[in-house]
């Protein structure tokens, strides 16, 4: 095996790891939502992705999620809450609200209806 074979090897064996890392291992902290007059409340940008895209709250207390879809592609026109049997059409450049009390400590997995852009609500 020559030098140019070795170090291609060396690269590709590092892309698998990063890759690897980046989609099963590492996992992200989620944001704590503030509490506003009793229900917890967090502005969602959506671009590309949701912005955060893990969401902590607190069991028992309302929870309002406020998606602002600011891009035009076609995956994002719609979120998805499978578990809690929600789903709201986002327009362009509009807030749209989706409400709910958590009951059980857990995750609510959200996405769009493509499923390629996704998030979560854990639930302490």
């Amino acid at each position: 095996m020559d030098l140019s074979t070795a170090i291609v090897n060396l690269i590709g064996l590092a892309l698998i790891g990063w890759i690897a890392w980046y989609f099963w291992i590492y996992q992200k902290q989620g944001i704590q939502v503030a509490e506003v007059a009793g229900v917890q409340e967090v502005p969602i940008t959506v671009k590309g992705g949701y912005d955060p895209d893990v969401i902590v709250v607190k069991r028992g207390k309302p929870v309002r999620l406020l998606f602002n879809r600011q891009e035009s592609a076609l995956c994002s026109e719609m979120v998805l809450f499978d578990k809690i049997d929600q789903s709201a059409t986002l327009p362009e450049g509009e807030t749209v609200r989706i409400e709910f009390t958590p009951e059980q400590a857990g995750e609510i997995n959200f996405q769009c209806q493509m499923g390629m852009l996704r998030g979560k609500v854990v639930v302490e």
